[in-house]
């Protein structure tokens, strides 16, 4: 592997203009306001594992136009209410398996991993959450689907569930309501941008090398997939290209860490040909909040700094919660 992008003294000061549209607070309170007139209680099921130190449950909540969205809930075998990490999941993947992700749980913390609406196919063991929506036509991958209209895109689907499983863990017993954190890898870590600018009550945001960001130099530069799903849609649909890229505004991480006032530590890899240093430095460098750190992993790939960057947050957010 090489770099992919630019020097590190460059990207500490990379601080692009991004577009942003003028209704986009708007666009977001009505999203969410919609969907959270539909909302039901969520739901907690016991379900059968072979874990016996930890306690594993099956949620289900109300996400995007009232539509019943999967998460897992791991815990401590401890009286609540308790600090709380809400996962969201990387490109394609599933919430998998109960059971799988202990490293929260073991920590004494409340892991609450969201199914993907409409993944979990590309990697891990699965996922149990549909996407009842279809859209004009677009290419293989998540990208394009419904990319015409702010209201049809995908990740306003998936953002709004990211928002309003927030709302469900508040009401959960064994969660501490003011200690709530987000965090997630890849799109994950886009998703955890979104999720703490447009939920007032996250406490705390980790996120790892996170998609979603800068989309038009991501689109333009990026030599990997997923940002070149739209690339490829783009060099069909020849005059839809400023109207693609508006539309993306309404979803660009850049566009969301102006909004986080909650203390937030991303991580970056600099060897990354999936999501661009500079993509993430375009976030970390507009983030809004006045606690907000950046972990650099120099030599890394995609996959960052995996358990070492796990070791990190645990000490970043025992400071913080």
């Amino acid at each position: 592997m090489a770099l992919t992008d630019l020097p590190l003294d460059q990207l500490r000061s990379f601080r692009p203009d991004v577009a942003e549209p003028a209704d986009f607070d708007d666009f977001w309170a009505r999203t969410l306001a919609e969907s959270r007139a539909l909302a039901a209680a969520p739901v907690v099921e016991s379900v059968a594992t072979p874990i016996t130190q930890l306690i594993v449950e099956d949620l289900t909540f109300s996400g995007f136009g009232g539509e019943p969205i999967r998460a897992w809930i791991t815990r401590p075998q401890v009286e609540g209410p308790l600090p709380t990490v809400v996962e969201y999941i990387g490109y394609n993947g599933g919430r998998g398996i109960p059971g799988e992700r202990l490293q929260w749980a073991a920590a004494g913390y409340v892991h609450v991993l969201m199914d993907t609406r409409g993944q979990g196919s590309g990697w891990g063991s699965g996922g149990d959450t549909p996407d009842p929506h279809g859209s004009e036509g677009s290419i293989p991958g998540f990208m394009t689907r419904g990319i015409q209209h702010p209201d049809t895109y995908f990740y306003r689907r998936v953002f709004t569930d990211a928002v309003l499983l927030i709302d469900a863990v508040k009401q959960l017993d064994a969660v501490d309501s003011g200690r709530i954190s987000v965090t997630g890898g890849s799109q994950g870590g886009g998703i955890s941008l979104a999720a703490a600018a447009l939920h007032p009550d996250v406490s705390a945001a980790m996120p790892d090398v996170p998609f979603l960001c800068h989309f038009r130099r991501s689109v333009q530069l990026t030599p990997e997939l997923p940002f070149t799903e739209i690339g490829r849609y783009l060099g069909v649909h020849r005059g839809r290209v400023e109207d693609i890229f508006e539309t993306l505004s309404y979803f660009d991480g850049v566009n969301f860490a102006r909004r986080i006032t909650a203390p937030v530590l991303f991580s970056v890899a600099l060897m990354d040909a999936v999501v661009l240093p500079s993509s993430v430095f375009a976030a970390f460098n507009h983030c809004g909040s006045a606690d907000a750190e950046i972990a650099v992993y120099e030599f890394n790939g995609h996959e960052g700094g995996l358990i070492v960057q796990w070791h990190r947050q645990t000490a970043w957010l025992a400071d913080r919660l």
